[in-house]
């Protein structure tokens, strides 16, 4: 599947008073906004970040095609492109969930999102599908409050905020009852459409948080009217890449604590694929591998709950607004682990959405196997290095905590692969992306590229994203059988 060729997307010059240009506020009478933060992440320095102009053909026609769908080209795709195949499967998916034609409106899709981002405090997802809706013909009171929105769309917030928090507690009751509403109802094509755009902009939040992504100049919190101090820079400089950033370049700034923690991790996994040639263990103590790591999982703290409650700009696009993430097996509540082998992606969740919500299924499945493949044999300063086992500790570790187990995996290599700190890191942004901080996305993996922490965020994102949708497409499974 290829995107339609658009026109050249062509960027004007911004020029200024120090360049004989015309955005010198004072001269003019007129204040000039200026972007709060550095480039698209304020955990990445913006010098690392690609500037525009300096992409391969391949991507810039990425660029022309997202630019060309939605007018803009966001922080978050800015961010992405450090990894252009995937970013590439990305915006593929994005477009067609959301500029093709499908079960759901225009004005659905992007409120959807809105209810989505909403959940997890993402104003900088809100704010962007927002102006889309009300691009798309949207009706403005809607925004008011999502009590005035459809009640076909309020009806969705009881899965929206299960699968956001909590998606182990999804039954086919919950769904019967979305599609058994009388007037209200949705169809199982029109439901499909519905979890797919829930699951992917509440595990956009996480990759948005996780990556600190920061808000475009136009948007709410992204500019200020404050002029520049003499040390500063001005527009044209933040426009053509020239400032200094005030981020410290590279890894001179690390502390020399971490001088072996690449090697230690490189040897452990050469360790652990050495001893799986070796011996095998039995199916009884791969289980309680299992269930000690789910276990340990839930004693990872996330951040303390000191932020206030999300403002009213937010909160008002979802209901219940104290329900949040709570582990799976807290306060003598059980749940069954969900099995892989008895319900998965490749073989039952798949072929349901490919079949109510054609080439979605196949899209979906690309972006996975990207992610989940994506390597150039590198880890920090090392290059030919087989990373897969990393990658699959980290993808599993995401799952265990939503109770999924694989058979076939030893879950004792999780507890040798990710640190503490990583997983401090993992569970916030996967479970409390909002509360994720630059301190946390800067304690783990010191030596490694900021490109590798972003491939990290894409791991989680993607892992979390199959999650949820491996607990819903079971529930309408269950339903329709």
């Amino acid at each position: 599947m290829r995107l339609s060729p658009r026109a050249a997307v062509q960027v004007p010059e911004i020029l200024c008073s120090r360049c004989s240009g015309v955005c010198n506020d004072k001269e003019m009478g007129i204040q000039i906004p200026r972007p709060l933060g550095q480039g698209p992440s304020r955990f990445i320095p913006e010098e690392e970040v690609l500037q525009l102009g300096s992409e391969d053909a391949n991507l810039h026609s990425a660029f022309t095609d997202a630019f060309a769908d939605l007018g803009r080209l966001d922080n978050i795709t800015l961010v992405m492109v450090f990894h252009p195949q995937y970013l590439e499967s990305y915006l593929k998916t994005q477009h067609y969930l959301l500029q093709m034609d499908g079960p759901l409106s225009a004005c659905y899709q992007h409120y959807i999102g809105i209810m989505a981002a909403a959940r997890h405090q993402c104003s900088y997802l809100v704010n962007l599908h927002v102006n889309d809706f009300i691009h798309n013909g949207g009706d403005p009171k809607w925004l008011n409050g999502l009590e005035n929105a459809p009640q076909k769309l309020r009806n969705l917030g009881e899965l929206n905020k299960m699968l956001a928090h909590r998606p182990w507690l999804i039954t086919k009751e919950h769904i019967e009852q979305l599609l058994k509403t009388g007037e209200h109802s949705w169809s199982l094509a029109e439901l499909i459409h519905a979890v797919v755009l829930l699951a992917h902009y509440h595990s956009l939040a996480s990759f948005t948080f996780g990556c600190g992504i920061n808000p475009e100049i136009h948007n709410d919190g992204g500019r200020t009217f404050r002029p520049p101090s003499v040390s500063s820079y001005c527009i044209c400089d933040i426009t053509n890449g020239n400032h200094e950033s005030q981020h410290p370049t590279g890894w001179s700034a690390l502390s020399t604590d971490s001088s072996c923690e690449v090697e230690a991790l490189m040897e452990k996994m050469k360790q652990l694929q050495e001893c799986r040639d070796e011996e095998e263990a039995s199916q009884e103590e791969m289980a309680t591998r299992f269930e000690r790591e789910k276990t340990e999982s839930m004693l990872v703290i996330t951040a303390e709950d000191e932020d206030p409650p999300p403002g009213r700009n937010v909160s008002r696009h979802f209901e219940d607004t104290s329900y949040g993430y709570k582990d799976f097996s807290r306060r003598g509540m059980h749940v069954p682990t969900f099995r892989v082998q008895d319900y998965n992606w490749e073989d039952h969740g798949y072929s349901l959405v490919n079949r109510l919500y054609p080439d979605v299924g196949q899209l979906l499945d690309e972006k996975f196997h990207i992610a989940y493949n994506l390597t150039y044999n590198t880890m920090a300063m090392h290059s030919d290095v087989d990373t897969s086992t990393l990658r699959r500790a980290i993808w599993n570790y995401v799952h265990c905590m939503f109770g999924i187990r694989y058979d076939d995996y030893d879950y004792g290599e999780i507890n040798q692969l990710l640190d503490h700190s990583f997983k401090v890191y993992i569970k916030n942004v996967v479970c409390n992306p909002e509360k994720t901080t630059k301190r946390m996305y800067d304690s783990f993996w010191r030596q490694f590229k900021h490109s590798e922490k972003v491939h990290v965020n894409l791991l989680l994102m993607e892992a979390r994203m199959q999650a949820e949708l491996l607990y819903a497409l079971r529930a309408i499974t269950r339903y329709m059988t």
